[in-house]
């Protein structure tokens, strides 16, 4: 079968039956795609709702108002359980499936939530967070890769993306709802435990939707899988599909082996397909966006704008144009490329992270024009997240839903969704410490060398996977791994 892009399309064209393949072309695959990206909203409600709800915790507890160690307990608590949910939920999807990860994580999330709601002191409310930690880390992990087990390969980057759109729209939902119930009693227990509503609606949905296609082939129920099938594909692709995976559950069984962790670094291709989808989410964090998501107001403040009010809205501004590109990105990335639009969107975040260290730099060294100086950081801000939100937002999660074996795809997910969430944890924890240490200006020229490093690793490491199928990306990390035909290991041999 002939793919053929269409310029200035928002499809594909199949040359054997002149059929367009369009991001909105299947509402069935679309309606999988948005449930399966609930996840992704409380991915992102929960990292940006605690910034808010954190100043009327200090109200209601004077103990967290009187200790740093407590605020940032309770900050990065959730981080702890979401390093801790990715690094299970590999093992999760793979051996329960797609669906059963999913419902698993609403579940611990909704019990989270309540708990914070109603907790009577700080400790429990950390306990909470814990909890809606460990759900979140479930889901960065199930969420693209059920997405992209039910996409055509043509869109499927568009849609995956679609899981990162529902990240960066719940932070700004949580902005809203933050800013909502400001002068509602029980403030704090509103904004977090409003976070089980979504988790409540995605489990009550969840429960009508297939499994994913391919892990019920490859695990479970072949014709259970062909029925599911059926309603992604039309006929004429319907029988090209089964036979694929017919032959990658073949290739399976030669194997003969069970699949485990040290696999990972042990076997060559699927080290090296680890190494550039690891590489691509520990970039992702620091290249600086938590940096700028966690600590907006802060900058905006550092940058000479004392108003709370102006700060916040401002922050507010900037979750909005982090959604507004990710549906940009979800255009681009499948007419782009996910290669192209990775190192499109590094050389902006390099030329933006420069503007504010400059910024930053003379504004330190002079006590004139500050405010022309903090309008400057502003712009440079403003920038960061135009480049950003496109490329380097998405990118990663597609990638690394798309670039790994079956037999791996879960663990390798999980391990790299864990990779982000430390790194995330460490910018989360560095950024104010290295600013106080060695200057605003200084770290953010820190992050530009760090978005050069990632802008070399992206050319050198990471492959064009734009289109490809499953099988084909396994191809291409056993031809790097072992050459074009020669050498190649034999548990681990491509068909032809």
């Amino acid at each position: 079968m002939t793919i053929i892009s269409l310029p200035g399309s928002s499809g594909y064209l199949d040359a054997s039956n002149n059929r367009k393949v369009s991001y909105f072309s299947n509402p069935y695959v679309l309606g999988l795609t948005f449930v399966a990206g609930i996840g992704g909203l409380l991915f992102g409600y929960d990292t940006g709702v605690i910034s808010g709800a954190l100043l009327y915790i200090k109200d209601d507890f004077p103990e967290v108002n009187q200790s740093s160690f407590l605020q940032e307990t309770i900050v990065s608590m959730a981080l702890v359980g979401a390093m801790i949910g990715a690094a299970a939920g590999g093992w999760i999807n793979d051996y329960f499936g797609r669906k059963k990860a999913t419902l698993s994580a609403d579940v611990v999330f909704l019990l989270g939530s309540v708990v914070m709601a109603a907790a009577p002191d700080p400790y429990i409310l950390i306990l909470g967070r814990l909890l809606v930690g460990l759900g979140v880390g479930v889901a960065s992990v199930t969420a693209p890769v059920y997405i992209a087990e039910a996409s055509p390969s043509e869109i499927r980057g568009g849609l995956v993306s679609t899981n990162v759109l529902m990240i960066t729209g719940g932070q700004f939902l949580s902005y809203l709802v933050n800013l909502a119930f400001t002068e509602i009693p029980g403030t704090w227990r509103w904004m977090l435990g409003v976070a089980g509503v979504p988790a409540a609606i995605q489990f009550v949905l969840m429960l009508f939707l297939p499994e994913s296609p391919r892990w019920l082939y490859m695990k479970k129920d072949k014709s259970e899988a062909a029925t599911v099938l059926a309603k992604i594909y039309d006929p004429y692709r319907l029988e090209e599909e089964i036979d694929q995976l017919a032959t990658a559950l073949e290739e399976e069984r030669l194997r003969k082996q069970a699949v485990s962790y040290l696999d990972v670094f042990r076997k060559k291709e699927i080290r090296l397909a680890f190494f550039a989808g690891a590489g691509l989410q520990a970039f992702q964090q620091f290249t600086g966006i938590n940096t700028v998501m966690y600590y907006s107001p802060t900058i905006v403040q550092m940058a000479g704008f004392k108003s709370n009010q102006l700060a916040l809205l401002l922050s507010l501004i900037v979750a909005l144009m982090n959604a507004m590109g990710t549906v940009v990105g979800i255009y681009l990335i499948d007419h782009f490329g996910r290669k192209k639009l990775a190192l499109t969107s590094l050389s902006g975040v390099i030329v933006s992270l420069i503007l504010l260290a400059v910024a930053f730099i003379l504004q330190s060294s002079t006590s004139g024009n500050v405010g022309a100086y903090g309008w400057i950081a502003v712009i440079g801000l403003a920038l960061y997240i135009a480049f950003f939100a496109p490329g380097m937002g998405p990118v990663p999660w597609t990638v690394n839903s798309e670039i790994y074996p079956e037999s791996y795809r879960g663990m390798c997910g999980g391990m790299s969704a864990t990779v982000n969430w430390i790194s995330n944890l460490i910018v989360a924890q560095s950024f104010l410490s290295l600013a106080e240490a060695v200057g605003t200006g200084v770290t953010f020229l820190i992050l530009a060398g760090i978005a050069v490093m990632a802008f070399v690793f992206v050319a050198v490491f990471v492959p064009e996977t734009k289109g490809l199928s499953f099988e084909e990306m396994e191809k291409i990390w056993k031809e790097k791994a072992w050459g074009n035909g020669s050498g190649k290991e034999p548990l681990l041999e491509s068909r032809s």
